[in-house]
């Protein structure tokens, strides 16, 4: 498995352990809440999904009551399909939130692991974010040991984006402080909700999840259905 593909894994599971969801509405939660799906396509979904459904992580279930499905027959329309996680595809999701080995807080999967902290023990964030800080730290110091070597054979602007990149490294350097100094004070995080426990900012607390991204556009009747 790669590791862009086991992120995907991971954050299809921590969404359907929120609520069954369809094809169409996982896509697009991926897509606005996590920046590193905002690319993907169905085409790299549904294998993830199908692969989760032979693991037995996940169900399909029919999304339309019995008159909607014979009407889609019916009509020559595909029945949608509705992804449920399974009781071993939550136990192995909850597997996944306690490990905080390398991939926890390199650069793609810290994203995704960050997004599920309200699903995280404190004990376990708290072990990430020391992580992705440490890795940080070194990637900082490798940066400033650079700049020290060339600095006088950069033109000023090279410099200057150099100087940038050490800039926003320090910035992370110093939030992923902040965050751990809640966590080990017991503090949660006050983010804005727009409404509901299942809407809380996904930092907030030891349940939660994503927050939710609603719109009023109109799913593509093709979208959510068998291949």
């Amino acid at each position: 498995m790669s590791r862009r593909s086991g992120i995907l894994e991971f954050a299809v599971l921590g969404l359907l352990r929120e609520s069954p969801m369809h094809g169409y509405e996982l896509r697009k939660r991926l897509n606005t809440s996590l920046g590193v799906f905002r690319a993907f396509s169905y085409g790299t979904l549904y294998p993830c999904l199908k692969t989760l459904v032979a693991n037995g992580w996940l169900i399909e279930e029919s999304g339309s009551a019995p008159e909607d499905a014979l009407a889609a027959s019916l009509a020559g329309r595909r029945a949608k399909i509705v992804y449920r996680l399974t009781a071993e595809g939550k136990e192995h999701f909850e597997e996944l939130l306690s490990q905080t080995g390398p991939d926890a807080y390199e650069d793609e999967h810290f994203a995704a692991r960050f997004a599920f902290f309200g699903q995280t023990s404190r004990d376990v964030r708290v072990r990430v974010l020391e992580g992705r800080r440490s890795r940080l730290e070194e990637r900082l110091e490798k940066m400033r040991a650079s700049l020290a070597r060339t600095r006088e054979r950069l033109d000023d602007y090279t410099l200057e984006l150099q100087r940038h990149g050490m800039e926003s490294v320090e910035r992370e350097v110093r939030w992923l402080n902040e965050l751990i100094e809640s966590e080990r004070a017991g503090r949660d995080l006050k983010g804005s909700a727009s409404g509901g426990s299942a809407q809380q900012n996904s930092t907030s607390g030891e349940t939660g999840g994503l927050p939710r991204h609603r719109d009023e556009s109109r799913p593509d009747p093709s979208d959510d259905t068998t291949t």
